[in-house]
């Protein structure tokens, strides 16, 4: 089973992730067969991989903010858009205009791309790693990640970290629910706990 847009990518010669071809070889009718699906075009796809790293207490701190664009950058293979605060609060000691964190959308190649590094080079350089929990689905077929320390991705060059930082990654599936979700990560490689 093949989707056209899969077969002129191939044709042309062009670059094709490897877990882009997965998906399409492997994952795909592996999903109809389970949910009974009558169109490959049915089937849920991650649709857009988000990371989120903010800034905190270290915000004004020199040089803190373009080390976690650069690692950012390095991590993503993409430059981070600046968020800033839209209003002044006062508990968190933010005026309106400061930086309150960092933010990539990846999407077709580069996301299949960071997918890979993420679930079969980063995570398990993690402490303690021993899979993924299923808590993280928000019930519409998302799922999100915290990672601790940002020095699991290998992109990061050691020696020159200053600041260790924390990261959100959020995968944006098409899915309808948390099931086909969960069942759609796992066959593309992410190993779950439960």
């Amino acid at each position: 089973m093949e989707l056209s847009h899969g077969k002129k990518e191939a044709e042309n010669g062009r670059y094709i992730p490897r877990l882009k071809k997965h998906y399409f070889e492997f994952v795909v009718p592996k999903m109809m067969e389970i949910f009974k699906y009558e169109n490959p075009l049915q089937v849920p796809r991650i649709y857009k991989i988000v990371v989120n790293m903010g800034v905190g207490k270290w915000r004004n701190e020199s040089g803190y903010i373009d080390e976690a664009i650069q690692d950012l950058a390095l991590i993503t293979g993409q430059k981070p858009a600046i968020k800033r605060a839209r209003k002044s609060i006062a508990g968190f000691q933010l005026k309106k205009g400061d930086v309150s964190g960092l933010v990539v959308t990846l999407r077709n190649n580069m996301m299949y791309d960071f997918f890979d590094r993420l679930i079969n080079v980063a995570m398990p350089r993690a402490k303690d790693f021993k899979g993924f929990y299923s808590s993280g689905f928000d019930g519409r077929g998302n799922y999100n990640i915290g990672i601790r320390e940002h020095t699991i991705f290998p992109e990061v060059p050691y020696a020159k970290i200053k600041y260790v930082k924390g990261m959100n990654i959020t995968i944006v599936t098409t899915a309808n629910n948390d099931q086909e979700a969960k069942e759609l990560l796992k066959l593309m490689g992410m190993p779950f706990r439960d």
